[in-house]
């Protein structure tokens, strides 16, 4: 039975829902049904509203339960098999009050026992199926097949086949639930449902006319899907514009808790406890074009074009310059577009939402799609070009400089351009609030060329800072770019170079146009047959450190000569070098008396082994005793270098701790 709730309304919204409302009639307490996709059960139980129009009720909102069909068919009182269900039903409904029809009269009574009893047709005999029922005090036996009519009077086993019956119908569609609506009322009266669905995203495409002397026109299609299992036959549509929260959650399912167990107490219980659009905009009219092609803002504002007219003849083609998509003359294609598609879209803000409303009825059967008009009007915008060089490194872009004048939010989407009746490209347009501004570059520019030339150099120092033994000088490095463009084309054009920002600053260079997350916006104005040259300088700070217990003369003077150092810390640090000059002397004299003592030591080891080598007699012991005479003055000279060393480290260690008093005391700031 199909459902008396026809689909009157649909709201397609971009992030994956639609809402739908649907209208009929109801008589008495009559039940409405609606199917559903498994699927969509979740998002249906949500959202369901439901409203009895004209004074009655809806009782209540029932739906198929989610156990498998063997399971509820095991729950049911009666089994019908595939093969021979009448006696099959029979057989299992003993004891049931029925109404028989047989012949012309009628027979009520209880159902006995069916059996099969041998009738003879002729010379054969056939097996049928024959009924027992106890009519009062009587049993009576009818022939199956020749029972016109059989009407259960027991309401408990008619529902119970209803039951069965309904559940096996609901298998057909394994994916389809069967919604039910339960009204209570009088009379007939008009039921009011919505819900929202999970739905494909609407979209969006546009087409832009470029036409000399008008401004541009714009002109935008919807694109809906209907991937339901019913047509949308003369709905209300409606688009959002948005991204408002939506989720899924599962309701469909049962749900279950496990419950504590609690004993049996003889005391009272307690209840258990559950406890990248610009930003910076030099201020300008966007319709003041160098070469005026597209119009001005009081054009534009006389050639706002409300519903448009009847259809007009089909438009021609030609050749000439590519494929004439309009007729022939001057806005020839402009013309035939106002002509063959009325759009009247009415809109209005939701919020922070946006809402096109289509002011006609929409058809769109299952399965299909369909594009929709929704917008038909001029903007303010112009034809420049857009430099980029990792876009494209030898030529600009040819972009539109669209400014949202439309009064609409737009959605993003593909978008066709044609200008002078030729198809000129294509481009995607972001979505855009009302009078945000965007470029949308649709072909490469080959009439202008563009080259870039790039330097980079450190600047001369501007401070320096000596602070605990360190010197430091700030400067700056500085990077330069060369942008050369040459305009071949016969016409003047405008061109914006956008240029890199990557945390330095503009020194000596044009304000920006326009400034980005990631780009500065430089415009220039190409007049015909000639060329621009664009030098953006930028800068950042550098930084050099010297640590002065390193310095020598030469840097002292150097420092001096630059000016990071005055007349005064210059000769503190010449004092410095004097004193490291000093300790130097003094490692000398250290090393000297180490590397003697060093000898001394191998010279003593020579002789003691001589004498270890010398047996007794006269001769031998005058060479024992010349032998012991040496090592006692190399003894006495050991000492005397042993106290010269002691001497020697003490003096260095005073001379670096004056080097590091003196360094660390010395302050020293100058912006040069």
């Amino acid at each position: 039975m199909p459902s008396p709730l026809s689909i009157r309304r649909v709201v397609l919204y971009k992030h994956g829902v639609g809402y739908f409302e649907r209208r009929g009639k109801v008589t008495g307490s009559e039940t409405a049904h609606l199917d559903f996709k498994a699927r969509d059960m979740n998002d249906v139980l949500k959202s369901m509203t439901v409203l009895d129009l004209n004074g009655g009720s809806v009782s209540a909102v029932s739906y198929d339960s989610t156990k498998p069909l063997e399971q509820l068919l095991s729950e049911a009182t009666i089994r019908i098999p595939e093969h021979g269900s009448l006696t099959a039903l029979l057989g299992q409904v003993k004891g049931a009050r029925v109404r028989a029809r047989v012949g012309g009269a009628q027979v009520e009574g209880a159902i006995v026992g069916l059996e099969s009893l041998p009738v003879v047709q002729g010379e054969a005999s056939v097996v049928r199926p024959f009924l027992t029922l106890l009519v009062g005090a009587s049993l009576r036996t009818f022939d199956v097949l020749e029972l016109g009519e059989l009407e259960f009077l027991d309401e408990a086993v008619r529902k119970d086949l209803e039951f069965y019956l309904a559940t096996v119908m609901s298998s057909y569609k394994k994916d389809s639930k069967r919604l039910s609506i339960l009204t209570a009322g009088e009379g007939s009266r008009e039921l009011f449902v919505s819900y929202v669905l999970e739905s494909p995203v609407w979209k969006t495409s546009y087409r832009i006319l470029l036409d000399e002397g008008q401004p541009p026109l714009l002109q935008g299609w919807a694109l809906v899907d209907n991937t339901g299992d019913e047509d949308w036959v003369d709905v209300e549509l409606s688009l959002i514009a948005g991204l408002p929260v939506s989720f899924v959650h599962d309701l469909y399912n049962p749900r279950y808790l496990r419950r504590p167990v609690v004993e049996v107490r003889s005391e009272t219980g307690v209840a258990p406890v559950i406890p990248e659009e610009a930003y910076e905009r030099s201020a300008e009219p966007l319709m003041e074009s160098v070469d005026e092609s597209f119009g001005s803002s009081a054009d534009m504002a006389s050639n706002v074009m409300p519903a448009m007219a009847a259809p007009a003849p089909a438009p021609r083609m030609r050749a000439k310059g590519g494929p004439m998509i309009g007729g022939s003359g001057r806005g020839g294609l402009r013309e035939t577009l106002e002509q063959s598609t009325a759009v009247t879209t009415l809109t209005k803000e939701v919020g922070d939402l946006f809402e096109y409303g289509v002011d006609r009825p929409v058809t769109v059967h299952r399965n299909q799609s369909a594009l929709v008009p929704i917008l038909h009007r001029p903007f303010e915008g112009r034809r420049v070009l857009l430099y980029n060089r990792a876009t494209r490194e030898k030529n600009p872009m040819a972009c539109i400089e669209f400014k949202n004048t439309t009064g609409l939010t737009l959605e993003g989407g593909p978008v066709t351009i044609t200008e002078d009746e030729t198809y000129v490209g294509e481009a995607m347009l972001d979505t855009l609030k009302p009078d945000d501004t965007r470029f949308v570059p649709y072909a490469v520019e080959l009439s202008c060329a563009v080259s870039v030339e790039e330097d980079q150099e450190d600047g001369p120092v501007f401070r320096a800072r000596l602070n605990r033994g360190t010197l430091v000088v700030e400067f700056f490095h500085l990077r330069r770019t060369k942008i050369l463009a040459r305009n071949k084309a016969k016409r003047p054009q405008v061109l914006f170079v956008e240029h890199p920002r990557t945390g330095w600053e503009l020194k000596d260079t044009v304000a920006p146009a326009e400034t980005t997350d990631g780009f500065w916006r430089f415009k220039r104005e190409l007049a015909p047959s000639t060329s621009d040259t664009l030098v953006v300088t930028e800068r950042t700070k550098g930084h050099r450190q010297y640590y002065l217990g390193n310095l020598g003369l030469e840097e002292v003077t150097f420092f001096l000569d630059s000016r990071y150092i005055d007349p005064r810390v210059a000769q503190a640090l010449r004092d410095v070098v004097a004193m490291r000059e000093k300790q130097s002397n003094v490692a000398r004299d250290l090393q000297r008396l180490n590397e003697e003592r060093t000898q001394l030591f191998k010279d003593q080891e020579r002789i003691r082994s001589n004498i270890d080598s010398l047996k007794s007699g006269a001769s031998q012991r005058e060479l024992v005793e010349r032998f012991v005479t040496k090592l006692n003055a190399q003894e006495d000279r050991l000492e005397g270098i042993g106290r010269e060393l002691e001497r020697l480290e003490q003096e260095r260690t005073r001379l670096q701790a004056e080097v590091n008093q003196r360094i660390e005391s010395l302050s020293y700031e100058a912006d040069l």
